[in-house]
């Protein structure tokens, strides 16, 4: 079997180690970076609970309190980080009528008195319809959630 002949005609030289390292880091660097920024803007977060929400989570408890924090984190309902808000279920409510009342918690590394635990707003939910409304910046008074 006969051996190609190159088409450039001259030979390439060996890559040094060096160059191999500058090359590498290179293309480290840019996608380290790209990693950190998705991270820090929540798209990873968003992206998984689209993944992972669906018709039938609705009436999984866990999976429900996952998905509402993150929405409430990304739609702008509350500036708090996730890990910072408590979500209270009562568990005998009805499904077309079920309340989780999202507070702030103040323990650990979320800041703020230690002795609060202020309500932030209810969500109204109603699993049968897979609607949600909420009383965020109108306490007492539903409305749809905004997206």
């Amino acid at each position: 079997m006969a051996v190609p002949p190159r088409l450039s005609g001259r030979s390439r030289t060996p890559m040094t180690i060096r160059q191999r390292i500058i090359r590498r880091v290179l293309m480290v660097i840019p996608m380290a970076l790209l990693a950190f920024v998705v991270a820090r803007m929540g798209w990873l977060d968003q992206a998984a609970d689209r993944l992972t929400f669906s018709k039938v989570s609705w009436f999984d408890n866990t999976a429900l309190v996952e998905h509402f924090r993150t929405v409430v984190t990304h739609n702008g309902m509350t500036h708090d980080r996730k890990d910072c808000l408590l979500f209270v279920l009562n568990g005998n409510d009805p499904p077309d009528a079920t309340k989780l009342d999202v507070m702030e918690r103040h323990s650990g590394s979320c800041p703020g008195d230690r002795n609060t635990l202020p309500r932030l707003f209810t969500l109204k939910v109603d699993r049968l319809s897979q609607s949600v409304q909420t009383d965020w910046q109108t306490p007492g008074v539903f409305h749809a959630m905004p997206r």
